[in-house]
């Protein structure tokens, strides 16, 4: 796992724990690179029963697979306007989350759960 000297989590009362950094993000920095765990098309539906729904990616839609982020990848909150995205590495099993604006020290990090998803899906929560 890679990511950007000064990554840290904390909460806040509105979304709860999410991913902030202690140093200034470029536009285009890569912050983070995780690993992660593949669950496969059989296993996925076990996983809506659990906690794990929340904190899961969509993996290979076409295999119907999911993924868990290693590191921090799966506890960056979500954001209609987000200030980071994410790409998935299939070939390295990896996620890459990348800075799309600057972001100050201290501030929070978010991408869109929608990235890469058909337009029109929900979200599981309220956005407040």
């Amino acid at each position: 796992m890679l990511h950007i000297p000064g990554l840290y989590l904390a909460s806040d009362d509105q979304m709860g724990r999410g991913v902030y950094t202690a140093q200034e993000v470029s536009k285009d920095d890569i912050i983070e690179v995780c690993p992660i765990i593949e669950i496969s098309k059989t296993d996925l539906p076990m996983v809506h029963q659990t906690f794990l729904h929340d904190y899961y990616f969509q993996w290979d839609i076409k295999h119907g697979t999911g993924a868990i982020a290693l590191g921090y990848g799966s506890l960056y909150n979500h954001r209609d306007k987000p200030n980071a995205s994410f790409i998935l590495d299939f070939d390295s099993k990896e996620i890459i989350f990348k800075a799309t604006e600057n972001i100050e020290a201290g501030k929070q990090i978010f991408i869109d759960y929608h990235e890469g998803q058909k337009t029109g899906s929900s979200l599981w929560f309220e956005i407040h």
